[in-house]
Formats: C-alpha cells, structure tokens, sequence
C-alpha cells in the first residue's frame, strides 16, 4: 500500500556548528529561524524556507560511530545504533495512514528494516508527530 497524503515534514543536517550553518541559510538562501524544542545537552536549530519547506540544523555527536554518518566512511567498528539516528541527517515524511503504513513496511520482505518504534515528540505549536525511524537498506 502506498503512502495516503505523503508529504514532506522535514530534513535534518548535522553539523559541528549548527549556529553558523544557520547563518548561511539564513543570510544566503532566506530561511526563517522557528521555535525549537529544547533537545538538552545538543544544539539544534530549525529554520522554514515556506510553509512546506523546514530545515532542522542538529548538532554532530562528536563520539558517533554510526555507519549512516555523512563523514567519510564508516568507521571501524561502526554499529547501527538506532538511539542516535534521529539525531543525524534525515529526511521526515508524514502520512494520513500512519497505522496502515507502518503494516504495508512491515509486510515488506527485503530493504527496510524498522529500529525505532512509534513515539510522540512534542513541537513548539502544541502538535505532536507521531515519528517511526526506518532505514533503508539499498
């Protein structure tokens, strides 16, 4: 089953220094700054180029050693670690059938594997995502 109501919701770039890559965005390319929830002890700023268009700038984990990591190669020793997926790049799409899509991934038999369950992350606009974290293995 495809995805009912697709949409784009965001995409995410690590950096070592969110602050100045929200700078250039800002300065160079006209995206607005929004309100961001309060991540604790990382620095992530989200920025809107138009209703339909955000940008989340995360903070790179210095000690990450996720193979899914932008720089370079995997290192030695890299593990899946599904805790800090979110917290690199990424891209988010919402549904309309979110429960019915989550069945028709699960039924897939080779090329996505889930590594993080349904969950809610609350948004500074009150609303709530519902967030499943699947990667793809093409």
């Amino acid at each position: 089953m495809a995805a009912a109501g697709l949409k784009l919701n965001h995409i995410a770039r690590e950096s070592p220094n969110v602050k100045r890559l929200a700078a250039f965005y800002e300065e160079v390319l006209g995206f607005e700054r929004i309100e961001t929830p309060n991540f604790g002890d990382f620095d992530v700023i989200w920025l809107r180029l138009s209703p339909n268009l955000s940008l989340h700038l995360i903070e790179r984990d210095p000690q990450s050693r996720l193979p899914e990591g932008p720089h370079g190669s995997p290192p030695e020793g890299a593990v899946a670690d599904p805790r800090g997926l979110p917290r690199g790049h990424h891209i988010s799409f919402g549904v309309s059938n979110y429960d019915e899509f989550v069945q028709s991934l699960k039924a897939r038999k080779e090329g996505l594997r889930t590594l993080r369950r349904r969950s809610r992350m609350g948004r500074p606009d009150r609303s709530s995502s519902l967030i499943l974290t699947v990667r793809f293995c093409f």
